[in-house]
């Protein structure tokens, strides 16, 4: 028997404790939003990507930069566990990450940052010899089957990460004593037989992902909220009823 809750459930138990909590979980949504967006214009305004060393540095201060939000995704999982178990909640919760375990957010995120990061490499060079070509027609229709399969090895990549390690940061709230490498191995060992689950999870926000799109991005402010918490939800269903983890 599947003691498990059905997606519907679970977003409907995150949209009952969104009420009331949403200028909260929206405007530490808007200060990652901020803080990032700020650090990567800044990076992208100073360093000249048109040649291979610039190029080279660029990636190198994203990939520090990538390893960094590990801090916020601490963060954010520690709002959204205190949401969902009803707690009070603040958007100085968001900033938690940096109090708890800071030095294994970062290992967790640089390990799934490198991850992605080699994943994505050919679609890196790629991208650089179309941009180096740009005034060749025929060169930038050659790298173009290339560029397109690179490109669908980084999101297939990028997916699988996101279904191993959904759990990590959820777990290093409970689990803080571990180290990071024992989270990354215990959010594996939970997803067991779940990834088809969450897969199918995230497939289900794809309608309002595309209203979002359509909305010129405010309904993000709430989609995205909204998503966070039902990855909460289905943590804690998860963890309650495995016995593997």
């Amino acid at each position: 028997m599947n003691c498990f809750k059905s997606s519907a459930e679970l977003k409907a138990s995150a949209r009952e404790h969104l009420l009331g909590h949403y200028g909260t979980v929206i405007g530490a949504f808007l200060i990652v939003v901020a803080i990032m967006g700020a650090i990567s214009l800044a990076v992208s305004l100073i360093v000249d990507i048109s040649t291979i060393p610039g190029t080279v540095i660029y990636y190198a201060i994203m990939f520090l930069v990538s390893v960094l939000t590990g801090l916020f995704s601490s963060g954010s999982a520690y709002l959204y566990l205190k949401l969902i178990c009803g707690r009070p909640v603040s958007v100085g919760d968001l900033f938690y990450g940096f109090q708890l375990c800071p030095d294994k957010a970062i290992v967790i995120q640089a390990w799934i940052t490198l991850i992605t990061y080699l994943s994505s490499l050919p679609q890196i060079i790629l991208n650089y010899l179309m941009l180096a070509n740009i005034t060749h027609a025929d060169k930038m229709l050659r790298y173009m089957l290339p560029y397109a399969l690179s490109m669908i090895l980084s999101g297939a990549v990028s997916v699988m990460l996101s279904l191993f390690y959904a759990q990590t940061y959820f777990l290093l709230h409970d689990f803080p004593q571990y180290t990071a490498k024992e989270l990354l191995q215990k959010s594996r060992r939970l997803m067991v037989h779940h990834k088809g689950r969450l897969f199918y999870l995230y497939v289900s926000f794809l309608p309002l992902m595309l209203l979002g799109l359509l909305s010129c991005g405010l309904a993000m402010l709430w989609i995205i909220p909204y998503m966070a918490a039902t990855e909460a939800e289905f943590f804690l269903d998860l963890i309650q009823h495995n016995t593997n983890c």
